[in-house]
This record gives C-alpha cells, sequence and structure tokens, in this order.
C-alpha cells in the first residue's frame, strides 16, 4: 500500500564545479487511500549557488526547487492524464463539427502538450545556446539567442531566433493569467493578430480549474486579401505558476489533427508567457507578478544563413511593443 521514489544527483558522486544545482536524496512517499484516492509526501533536499541568479528571482529560488511545486505539477499532470483518458465529453467541451471524434480529440492534446515542451526547451539556455543581452542596463533587458532548425519534422527549418524579457507587474497572478488566455483580449497585447477578431474553434478542458485548457483560434484577418490564421493555444495554472503558450499552426495539418492524425509532423514555433508570483504579498494579501515574455520566430528558412541586425532589432521591437501593450491594459485594469 506504500511507495517510495527516491532519486539524487550523480554530481553528489562526482562533483563537477561548473554545476550550480545538486539535488540529494528527495523524492516522493504515495499511501493508497481507502476512497480511491493517493496521499503523497514530498521531500526536496537541494544545494544551490543562487550567486548567479538575477535579483527579480531570488526569491524564487527555494520556490522554484521546493517541494510544493513538484506536487503542485504532479497534481496537474494526473488532470492531463485524466483529460486524455476521458471517453465520456461533455457537450459543451467543443463546438460541434470541429472536434468529430475521440482520436482527433487526443491528437489536439499530444500535439499541445509537444507545444509546451518545446516552449519550455526553446526558452531554456545552457552551455551550448546562451542568451547575449539585446538593450538596456536595468532588470528589465530584452535577451536573445539563436538556434538552428535541421531535420526535424516538428520543428520549421532554419534559424529559430528566441527573445525574452521578464519583469515585475503590480497585478495578482491569476488576474494577469485570466487576461492573458482570453482570446477576446487578445488584440490588446498581439501585435501579430494585426487588428483581427479572435475566436475559439475548440476548447478541451484540461483540468479542474476553467483556466486549465487547450484551445484552437482562428484570428480573422481585418484585411479580407488574408487568409485566416490559426492558433494552437494552452492555458494552465497551479499555486506554484501559470502559463499561456501558443503557437501559430497549418490549416491544412490542424485538419489532419482535428481527424485523429499524426500531430508529430505538425511544425510549431511556439511563443509565450510564464507568470510568477513576485513574493510581495503583504498582510495576506495576493501581491504582484513576475512575467516573462517568450518569442520564438524563424528569422531565416536556410539553416546556415547568417543572422542579420535587421532580424534582430524587429523582433527586439515586437516584444518590447508587447510588453508596453500589456503594462498599459494591466494600467486601465488597476486604474
Amino acid at each position: 500500500g506504500s511507495w517510495a521514489v527516491v532519486d539524487i544527483s550523480l554530481d553528489n558522486l562526482q562533483p563537477n564545479p561548473l554545476v550550480r544545482r545538486r539535488r540529494r536524496a528527495s523524492g516522493c512517499w504515495i499511501q493508497e487511500m481507502p476512497n480511491g484516492y493517493s496521499k503523497v509526501t514530498w521531500v526536496e533536499h537541494v544545494e544551490v549557488d543562487d550567486r548567479g541568479v538575477h535579483d527579480l528571482y531570488k526569491h524564487m529560488v527555494s520556490h522554484a526547487f521546493g517541494a510544493k511545486r513538484w506536487v503542485a505539477i504532479l497534481d496537474r499532470q494526473c488532470e492531463r492524464l485524466a483529460s486524455v483518458m476521458a471517453t465520456k465529453i461533455s457537450s459543451g467541451e467543443f463546438e460541434v463539427g470541429v472536434i468529430t471524434n475521440q482520436e482527433g480529440r487526443m491528437s489536439m492534446l499530444k500535439l499541445a502538450e509537444r507545444m509546451v515542451i518545446s516552449f519550455c526547451a526553446g526558452v531554456s539556455a545552457s552551455t551550448a545556446h546562451t542568451w547575449t543581452t539585446l538593450s538596456g542596463t536595468g532588470a528589465e533587458d530584452v535577451r536573445v539567442m539563436t538556434r538552428k532548425s535541421v531535420d526535424d519534422p516538428g520543428r520549421p527549418p532554419g534559424i529559430v531566433l528566441s527573445a525574452a524579457i521578464s519583469f515585475g507587474i503590480p497585478v495578482p497572478p491569476k488576474r494577469v493569467f485570466d487576461f492573458l488566455r482570453d482570446e477576446n483580449l487578445r488584440n490588446e497585447w498581439d501585435i501579430l493578430s494585426n487588428g483581427g477578431v479572435v475566436q475559439e474553434m475548440a476548447h478541451i478542458a484540461n483540468g479542474r480549474d476553467t483556466g486549465k485548457c487547450v484551445s484552437l483560434l482562428r484570428v480573422n484577418s481585418a484585411n479580407s486579401s488574408q487568409s485566416n490564421m490559426l492558433i494552437l493555444q494552452e492555458s494552465c495554472t497551479d499555486p506554484t505558476a501559470s502559463f499561456v503558450i501558443y503557437a501559430p499552426v497549418d490549416i491544412v495539418a490542424m485538419n489532419i489533427v482535428l481527424n485523429g492524425g499524426d500531430p508529430d509532423y505538425v511544425a510549431l514555433l511556439p511563443s509565450g508567457f510564464a507568470i510568477l508570483p513576485d513574493g510581495n504579498a503583504i498582510g495576506g494579501g495576493e501581491g504582484g507578478s513576475l512575467l516573462t515574455v517568450a518569442f520564438q520566430i524563424l528569422v531565416d528558412s536556410v539553416p546556415t544563413a547568417k543572422l542579420s541586425l535587421g532580424s534582430v532589432a524587429t523582433v527586439n521591437n515586437l516584444i518590447a511593443c508587447t510588453v508596453e501593450r500589456i503594462k498599459a491594459s494591466m494600467s486601465c485594469e488597476t486604474a
């Protein structure tokens, strides 16, 4: 009736001076409960060198590596699996005529999961892919890095430019999350929607909270000569963090997915937002938010091409304008 999963970083056995964190003996203890539930006890014991962490995120170190976050992610993943395996679907969960079968629903959820993983990988730095500061000297620097995409059926080929910025905003995380995930408010920050009307074509619940869902959005361009654009979006939230992640998708490819086709060959280049509490809650209040905005944009379809300064300037301007629009909208809400 009990199970344990415990692990430890190999760096504890073979010390590496370049590693800034080591996971000492940590893990979870799972107990079977009479009502069919599981009781999970989680213990994290992590050694972290936080000297290289930006002041904006210093207070988040224990939060990021803590046991509460592991439990929250476990709970979120269990909800996701329950949604994937669900056989009884509410008639109001998706629009009639969009998702016509269970296979299509599963394919769309699988595609959304890959999109989230791709987003996280795209904004994660490493020794091979490091961030370069573009502008400014304060907390709100835009940072960029490039990656070459070659022979990856799930990503368009060429040079991908990733740009990200993090900043504080005096609005509770839930309000920021609800604002960014609402397709009716998308025009307030999404420059690429170009003034078009955004309509939700399909909605798949992905958890108990109404904010946990996968949506297929259609941008009806104000210019009738332009073809309509589809956007796949996943929004997810838990007490430790919230995410709104999206990617433009090809209409033909999505029709295949919605009919149960293989989603692994749909090329995705996801962008999105990570929303964290800023740790400034006072007297039981909600406090503000730390918002990270991250874009991934294909700047050249030839992987061997050189990155142009014009491409960097365009992406820098795009992310700066998006940030200003979000701040302006949030300021109107709090006024």
